[in-house]
């Protein structure tokens, strides 16, 4: 692309050396910088990109954007001066990218729990109408039955970019993207241009990040206001109607609102609901008239998920017909609420469970079908959130046992991170093991003929975070491995 294209857009700029007529690659990272490359120097919270100038030089990088004066050989490269390096990324992205998302239906989820079953929920009710589409989240990217990991649940501004116009490049006409509060709060969706918004819920979390609950309402917020004032497009917000931010979210954008909900008179809602050990019926009713669902999931939470995937769906133009068809074959969705597949005189669950809320909701899902025992794994996060510990502990005493232990420790002292949820332990029929795979083989070996074992926190993630690596860890492989060298001697 033309590289004085890219920059066309900035009024207020300053140009040192002279501007190679054209350009191939943008890169923030200057480990990844190719030859006729921009480097774009951006501040994070850890790391100040402007201090690596000089190896983005050396990889082949001819333009650098900068917020300050460099040195530089100009021979080698030029320099670009602007006022807001991160928002020049954006502009400069979506330009050399052609605007991809203007080219796609694009689907965007946020709230504090529910956001991967929704999108993997929209995602999948696309396919089963024959409609292409793209998924991005806490699972990684997803296209075409391919699936690639990401480091975060919203990805970084350049990555969205590039796989949008991966998801053009395809001939895919739908992405369906988690968008989390942290995303929101630093740009990372610059220049997405969303067709639908929907909201899940709002509860405690991530209070390390955000200074308040309040806070952290209108960052998420940030979603709805963005989706623009020009009524000549068609867009839609979906939110829940039964949550106290419906009505404030209502008013932050001009746009049609769909609401779903359980307590109210909401456009999607049900009604008869029959909850099972694998599976959930209810009564669903649409605009499009009343029809009988099964899902492959469980707990009220998941009807309230099955209704915002509907409605968001609904929004443009999908049959409620259709997707009632789509639900009779579905999978259940991997890691959230997910019983094990195992011949063992116990049920297993695993589940991604690591909010207060979340834990609350996840054994109110299980425990009408306890017979014995209901034991609840529950753990959460090192340099993370110490606020929501407590209540996670509160919350998990509504189990007959409880196993306190780590979803990732990260630099944080472990034995701290247990404590933290100890002390809102409301009986003492409880254990502190801070290795999480100590405490699933503990979990395992405790449990009796009848009982219901849980294991919350990590979902369907294949790693946890030990310091600052990566190590592997599958909560699956791991209460499998246990309850069949037990249950089957």
């Amino acid at each position: 692309m033309q590289t004085s294209e890219l920059f066309s857009y900035f009024t207020i700029k300053t140009v040192i050396g002279e501007l190679p007529l054209e350009i191939d690659h943008i890169h923030v990272d200057s480990r990844e910088v190719q030859e006729n490359s921009i480097f774009i120097c951006t501040k994070g919270f850890t790391v100040d990109s402007h201090e690596f100038y000089h190896e983005a030089i050396d990889r082949g990088a001819t333009v650098i954007v900068s917020e300050k004066a460099l040195d530089v050989d100009e021979s080698k490269a030029a320099v670009v001066i602007v006022k807001d390096t991160y928002k020049a990324l954006a502009h400069i992205a979506n330009k050399f990218y052609d605007y991809p998302s203007s080219k796609l239906n694009i689907f965007g989820v946020t709230g504090t729990n529910g956001k991967t079953t929704v999108t993997t929920l929209i995602y999948r009710l696309l396919q089963h109408v024959n409609q292409k589409a793209a998924l991005t989240g806490t699972i990684g990217f997803e296209m075409n039955g391919t699936r690639m990991k990401s480091e975060n649940t919203t990805c970084d501004l350049l990555t969205n970019q590039k796989l949008l116009q991966e998801t053009v490049d395809r001939d895919i006409s739908n992405m369906v993207m988690e968008v989390s509060s942290h995303g929101l709060c630093q740009g990372r969706l610059w220049g997405i241009d969303f067709d639908v918004v929907t909201f899940t819920n709002l509860s405690q979390d991530h209070l390390d990040y955000h200074d308040s609950m309040e806070q952290y309402g209108y960052i998420k917020g940030l979603l709805f206001a963005q989706l623009g004032q020009d009524l000549k497009r068609e867009k839609y917000i979906v939110l829940n109607e039964d949550d106290p931010w419906f009505k404030t979210y209502s008013f932050w954008s001009p746009f049609e609102v769909i609401s779903y909900g359980l307590q109210t008179d909401a456009d999607f809602t049900a009604s008869n609901i029959q909850y099972k050990s694998d599976h959930t019926t209810f009564t669903l009713h649409s605009p499009e008239g009343e029809y009988d669902l099964k899902a492959p999931l469980l707990g009220e939470f998941n009807v309230y998920n099955i209704l915002a995937a509907m409605a968001s769906l609904f929004a443009k133009g999908i049959h409620v017909s259709e997707m009632v068809e789509a639900f009779i074959d579905m999978e259940p969705i991997n890691g959230r609420m997910e019983k094990l597949k195992l011949d063992v005189p116990v049920d297993l669950y695993v589940d991604y469970a690591h909010t207060s809320d979340a834990i609350e909701k996840s054994i109110q899902a299980i425990l009408p079908f306890k017979q014995k025992r209901l034991i609840f794994l529950v753990g959460t996060g090192g340099d993370r959130d110490p606020h929501k510990r407590p209540d996670m502990g509160k919350k998990a005493s509504a189990a007959d046992y409880v196993i306190l232990t780590i979803n990732d420790p990260r630099t944080e002292d472990p034995n701290k991170i247990v404590a933290d949820m100890e002390k809102g332990m409301l009986h003492e029929n409880y254990v502190t093991i801070t290795e999480r795979k100590a405490a699933i083989a503990h979990a395992i070996e405790i449990s009796e003929p009848g009982d219901i074992v849980v294991f919350a926190g990590k979902g369907q993630e294949d790693y946890q975070v030990v310091g600052t690596k990566k190590v592997p860890h599958s909560d699956f492989d791991l209460a499998r491995e246990f309850a069949e060298k037990k249950y089957k001697k």
